[in-house]
């Protein structure tokens, strides 16, 4: 990315220090003589390590913009140009101004060496398309974000950090837009980058697990809560207004229509799940038709469209379009016999189990370890005759 580029002030080490002696709190004084020190000595791992304590002080804030454009600048191209960017996009979020912003992040781009620092680079954009979805710009975000993903997806043993600000940025550009599948997909990428109980607040975790419910429920493409099902941020949503979508999720994955149509009232606390009621509908019947399968041993799976239109609460002349809805989302697979009105299914999705569906699962396996014993029973006889 080409910018152009306000050169870099000369630094006066002992005026730099001097003058920042005299402007800043008296706690902040041990900082500016270690770097005076550190500097001196050309010990930048360390002089870096010295400003990352820095920059986190409170106290330090009104200071972070002019120490990195000032000092930090001077030095730049001789530290760890992923921690310079960290620095970087620490301090650019003390500047209000959003053209002010945007042009600091992206001079400092223009100065990052993208071959010889792919995961600095692609922090860096990342951020900055975080910025531009801050200020209204979806199209500069998306552009931002795919030139990101073009050098991300080439690199292995990628810094976690690098990986949830592109995972953290797509997830909130899929949400500005609405697009609950992509949405669910990169906030859950997002999450397993970050230690959500040191990372995010506790406010932040519980929004985060309120719009994976709903990005959940509305996805379109999603039929296996497993992941999110299993994941501790979902507990946020424990003791607040919100748990009712906590236990409407464990509904789908258990197919229950009876608890759906119980937890239905509750709808209008979320506009957005009233106005989609049809869909959810629907697919509720989807994961009804998948839990009455599974439950199925492997030689009960031809199911009547009598059989699927009870287990699923369906009248028997929709039950063909449910059941080709199943094949096509791939949900399923077998095939269907429109001349006797029955389905035959050889394959269903894997998903978690909750702990009724694992008891039902255990009693199947009991019943086949039985049958397997009586098979026994009935040719050890056989076998030893054989034998003699």
């Amino acid at each position: 990315m080409t910018s152009t580029q306000t050169p870099a002030p000369k630094l006066v080490l002992d005026e730099f220090i001097g003058t920042a002696l005299s402007a800043t709190p008296a706690e902040l004084h041990p900082y500016f003589n270690d770097f005076r020190t550190l500097y001196t000595r050309k010990l930048w791992h360390q002089l870096t390590n010295k400003l990352f304590e820095f920059f986190d002080l409170p106290a330090a804030r009104p200071y972070r913009v002019d120490v990195f454009e000032q000092f930090v600048r001077d030095f730049e191209s001789k530290i760890n140009q992923l921690k310079l960017v960290e620095m970087g996009v620490k301090v650019s979020k003390d500047i209000d101004n959003p053209q002010t912003h945007l042009t600091f992040l992206t001079s400092l781009l223009s100065r990052v060496d993208t071959a010889a620092s792919p995961e600095a680079h692609v922090l860096l954009l990342a951020s900055i398309a975080h910025a531009k979805l801050l200020y209204g710009d979806l199209e500069g975000t998306k552009a931002d974000m795919d030139s990101a993903w073009a050098v991300l997806d080439k690199l292995d043993n990628v810094d976690s950090r690098v990986n949830a600000a592109y995972y953290g940025v797509a997830a909130d550009y899929y949400k500005a837009k609405a697009e609950y599948a992509p949405y669910y997909r990169h906030s859950l990428l997002y999450l397993a980058c970050v230690d959500p109980e040191k990372d995010l607040s506790a406010e932040e975790r519980l929004l985060r697990a309120h719009d994976l419910s709903i990005s959940a429920f509305l996805g379109d493409s999603i039929y296996n809560f497993g992941e999110l099902l299993m994941h501790p941020t979902l507990e946020s949503l424990n003791g607040t207004q919100h748990e009712w979508l906590s236990k409407l999720l464990f509904t789908f994955n258990e197919g229950n229509i009876g608890k759906f149509e119980a937890l239905a009232p509750l709808f209008p606390k979320e506009p957005i799940l009233q106005e989609n009621y049809a869909f959810l509908r629907q697919k509720i019947c989807l994961m009804a038709l998948i839990e009455s399968v599974f439950k199925r041993g492997a030689g009960e799976r031809s199911m009547s469209f009598r059989t699927v239109a009870e287990e699923t609460r369906l009248p028997v002349d929709e039950v063909e379009h449910l059941v080709m809805k199943a094949l096509s989302l791939k949900l399923i697979r077998g095939s269907l016999d429109q001349v006797d009105e029955k389905a035959h299914i050889t394959w269903v999705q894997p998903r978690v189990l909750s702990r009724e569906q694992i008891g039902g699962m255990a009693k199947r396996l009991e019943q086949w370890v039985e049958k397997l014993n009586g098979v026994e029973k009935r040719i050890a006889p056989e076998v030893l005759t054989t034998s003699a």
